[in-house]
């Protein structure tokens, strides 16, 4: 992680790479004003460079005291600059920088000519240095592939908002250190992240916070809860399911209590009902709800929100083993409820019926469980954007305003009920797929409602933004790789509940 620190503008040990942030179509700069300005624009004016949001280039400044050179960044027009023109110019720093060998920064952070509050502003600019100066490089062996980190950036601030800035760092390395955690284990070999890999994460999680403790069932506890779809879906693998209970209490009597629920299928073959190869491809990261969960707890008891906070996955591997659960199977819910098996592709909702049952039995004051639920969400929101469907219209305005903040687009479907009729089964409660292959994540989102009782939750369907695979400046490494998608957006919604 980048070393962040704090300086006096007029410090004299501080690193001679300035980063500027320019508008588009304007002379000057943010952080920047004077003749100095005037003449960096000259010199980008060269390159093309016009300020657009995320554009970012070197130049070697006339004029600027202490200066080698300048990495410019864009910031789009003044009057369309939002906080996550930040974040992006933050992404577009640290690629430049890493590409260029640059180990060191300095950030003149201003007093005003930034359009938005000091401390949000600098925590997004810090998280995108952050989340686009990650690599995974644990199965490199060439030593050019090993890129060197950025190690430290110097904000340079003024005595009335050092404060603030201060603060905004440390929220920034706080949150995005989870979101390095989940890429982590999002990006792993499928056969080195296996179930029990995701139950030592949550052991290490909860020995290293305060507050935190953790129940973990294993095949013989489940069998005796009698957690059907989880147990189920697990028949055709060799490594043992879980599901795991992180549970955080803060300091005092807390006043609300939320529920985490992650969906952990470390590798996902489709069972017998087996994926094309190509499909199977990238099927590592079918466990990224799972590593949001983990990663919202990595440093929860340092962020402290004043909210209790339960996280619940449910781990197994999908495989076609010869015990394999089969097409026209049915299987028991934790809550009793019987599921027909027409599909075993299907088979994330499967688990999450088990650990919703169980997350709602701890009677959380909201539910959100996330999970790569469809391909169909996929295809209606594209790779940038999460499906949200939910029982409780003000518990979804308010994790999409935490969404917004830390911009991870969220988008709401709706809960149509008259498709529930497509999931009604002809042998038991209720079949695993629709029908038909109309609205898959509305049928999905039906499906998972049958187990959430009366407690407000929402439903995220991730999996579109868990795995990128296009160029994008807060992560730039993922060429494809895991993102570590809403632990950002769970983190501010925590705090603030």
């Amino acid at each position: 992680m980048i070393r962040f620190t704090t300086a006096s503008p007029q410090s004299k040990s501080i690193p001679t790479s300035r980063v500027l942030f320019a508008f588009e179509g304007e002379e000057g700069f943010a952080n920047l004003t004077g003749s100095a300005a005037s003449k960096v624009r000259k010199e980008i004016a060269k390159d093309g460079f016009k300020g657009r949001e995320s554009e970012g280039t070197w130049v070697t400044p006339q004029g600027l005291p202490g200066t080698e050179r300048a990495l410019v960044v864009g910031l789009g027009s003044r009057e369309k600059c939002r906080t996550e023109s930040y974040r992006r110019a933050g992404g577009r720093a640290a690629r430049i920088a890493l590409a260029s060998r640059q180990a060191r920064l300095a950030v003149a952070w201003p007093d005003r000519g930034l359009k938005g509050v000091v401390s949000e502003i600098a925590q997004a600019f810090a998280e995108g240095l952050l989340l686009g100066s990650y690599r995974y490089t644990r199965y490199k062996t060439r030593p050019e592939d090993k890129v060197p980190p950025m190690e430290s950036v110097v904000f340079l601030a003024s005595a009335g908002t050092v404060g603030q800035v201060r603060k905004a760092l440390d929220t920034a390395s706080l949150y995005v250190e989870g979101v390095w955690m989940a890429r982590d284990l999002i990006n792993g070999a499928p056969s080195d992240v296996t179930p029990k890999v995701l139950v030592d994460n949550a052991r290490l999680i909860a020995k290293a916070n305060k507050g935190v403790t953790l129940k973990v069932f294993g095949k013989k506890e489940l069998q005796k809860m009698g957690a059907g779809g989880l147990l189920g879906v697990n028949r055709g693998s060799a490594e043992e399911p879980y599901l795991i209970h992180l549970h955080y209490k803060p300091q005092g009597t807390p006043k609300k209590s939320v529920a985490l629920v992650g969906k952990g299928i470390t590798f996902d073959s489709g069972g017998l009902s087996l994926k094309p190869a190509g499909s199977m491809e990238t099927m590592k990261m079918d466990m990224s709800g799972a590593a949001a969960v983990l990663g919202t707890f990595l440093n929860i008891a340092a962020l402290a929100p004043k909210v209790e906070v339960h996280g619940v996955i449910a781990t197994t591997e999908n495989m076609p083993g010869g015990r394999a659960y089969k097409p026209g199977d049915v299987l028991t819910a934790l809550n009793g409820k019987t599921m027909e098996v027409l599909n075993t592709d299907a088979e994330g909702r499967l688990v999450l019926a088990d650990a919703l049952t169980y997350a709602e039995r701890q009677k959380p004051d909201a539910m959100i469980d996330m999970a790569t639920l469809t391909g169909a969400c996929v295809i209606a929101l594209g790779a940038l954007v999460a499906g949200l469907l939910t029982n409780d219209a003000a518990l979804a305005e308010r994790i999409k305003a935490a969404a917004e903040s830390e911009g991870e687009p969220l988008w709401e479907m709706p809960l149509v009920a008259e498709y529930r009729a497509d999931i009604r089964s002809k042998v038991a409660d209720i079949k695993n797929i629709g029908g038909n292959r109309e609205a898959g994540t509305i049928i999905g989102g039906l499906f998972l409602q049958e187990f959430v009782e009366k407690t407000p939750w929402v439903h995220l369907d991730i999996a579109g933004p868990a795995w990128l695979d296009r160029d994008f400046p807060a992560c730039p490494h993922l060429l494809p790789g895991g993102t570590g998608f809403m632990i950002r957006s769970l983190l501010a919604f925590l705090r603030g509940f």
